[in-house]
């Protein structure tokens, strides 16, 4: 468990990273505890999105697939939530 919400943390640290702007998460902890769910859930993304078109039932997605998944949900959270201003 705590090994997946490293990989969750890494993977959502990449997503962000790779995506410029600034989404609408809290300084500090929580923002760090936000993005790590993101990479988790991400993760879960990409395995359903790589499971579908070439995969299978027990297709588990990889680094690239869960960064792709990662970056699809950020795209959501800053549609939904929108861009944190410079207020």
């Amino acid at each position: 468990m705590i090994g997946q919400l490293i990989g969750g943390l890494i993977v959502g640290v990449l997503a962000r990273l790779l995506l410029p702007g600034k989404e609408a998460f809290p300084d500090g902890v929580l923002g760090w505890i936000l993005t790590a769910v993101l990479g988790i859930a991400g993760a879960f993304i990409g395995t359903l999105i790589g499971g579908a078109l070439w995969g299978g039932e027990n297709y588990a997605a990889g680094w690239i697939m869960s960064i792709l998944g990662a970056i699809i949900l950020l795209l959501l959270v800053r549609l939904i939530m929108g861009n944190r201003s410079s207020t």
